[in-house]
């Protein structure tokens, strides 16, 4: 199974805006009324924001920084992000050397009150666990992002459960009036996250050891809860492919006989449609859940689509 994973590393700042990603939802989430008197949140990006949301329901107004579709290691901040850091009381991250631009956003920003929730406290991460095959002279500007370790601890639920739980307790710790509302809704996401690491359980067992490559290396943690096998993370240049380019990624993946080429909603790119003409490989869509709909329940969407593709392509 080949996956492209571009999430972190392209752009989908152009896709086309589908009725299930809801503009005028996001527009609301991002625009809290300050005269609410209600504790203001930002969050970095998609599933932060969705895990936040879970967990303050309307006791809190929440605002996401990256725009859902927006590559987020190499997010540059705007002057709105850092007004509204200065003027938010929490700040929710991923944490992991994720959100490279928050530093610096945070510093201008100047709020000594803020108080910063890392959703990933206490989570232990994974590091390269797979070969990385070169096919292009491009990659090694990227090679300082999984540094802390990789990042992408949210497509795992055993793992979003702890990073929602991170969450409420920030909150309760900055917001204390509202602790009943967060424990209540934190325990109703929660329980939805047993159901759906259920689910996987259940379904992917019945194809134990299914092997897959990624283009971009997201879903290792994903991989060693359900007992799949990452073997290698194939590396293209996002630009300027060259003939010899082309020819590499295709040995590689013909390398580890790879049976399913993966692409992720939003991306278009030439070369995965020209893999899959060379390969003969059916194009399937696997999700990193960084664009898409606001709604916290677009999480259990999402990865339940994934879910029936793993069991598709594993067989």
């Amino acid at each position: 199974m080949l996956s492209l994973s571009a999430g972190c590393t392209e752009s989908n700042t152009n896709q086309a805006t589908t009725p299930e990603q809801s503009p005028p939802a996001q527009e609301t989430a991002s625009t809290p009324s300050p005269q609410s008197g209600k504790t203001k949140v930002v969050t970095t990006f998609l599933p932060m924001y969705m895990f936040t949301k879970a967990v303050t329901g309307n006791a809190a107004d929440v605002e996401i920084l990256v725009p859902p579709g927006t590559e987020v290691h190499e997010y540059q901040s705007t002057p709105n992000n850092v007004k509204a850091i200065a003027t938010a009381n929490v700040l929710v991250k991923n944490g992991l050397g994720l959100e490279e631009f928050l530093d610096n956003t945070i510093k201008n920003a100047q709020n000594p009150k803020l108080s910063v929730i890392n959703a990933s406290t206490g989570i232990q991460p994974l590091n390269e666990i797979s070969p990385v095959e070169k096919t292009g002279k491009k990659e090694q500007e990227h090679d300082h992002e999984h540094a802390e370790g990789n990042p992408h601890v949210w497509l795992d639920p055993v793992l979003a459960k702890q990073q929602v739980a991170n969450i409420r307790d920030g909150l309760i710790a900055a917001d204390p009036a509202n602790k009943v509302s967060y424990e209540a809704n934190a325990a109703a996401y929660i329980k939805q996250l047993d159901s759906l690491n259920s689910e996987f359980q259940q379904t992917l067992q019945k194809n134990p050891n299914c092997t897959f490559i990624t283009f971009h290396d997201a879903f290792p943690y994903l991989a060693k809860r359900y007992n799949l096998k990452q073997v290698a993370v194939v590396e293209i240049p996002e630009d300027q492919l060259a003939p010899a380019d082309v020819k590499n990624a295709v040995n590689a993946v013909k390398k580890y006989k790879v049976k399913a080429l993966f692409s992720e909603p939003g991306v278009d790119n030439k070369l995965l449609s020209s893999l899959s003409k060379d390969l003969n490989l059916t194009l399937r869509s696997l999700d990193s859940l960084e664009t898409g709909n606001t709604d916290p329940q677009h999480y259990f969407k999402a990865m339940r689509d994934n879910l029936q593709t793993l069991e598709t392509a594993c067989k």
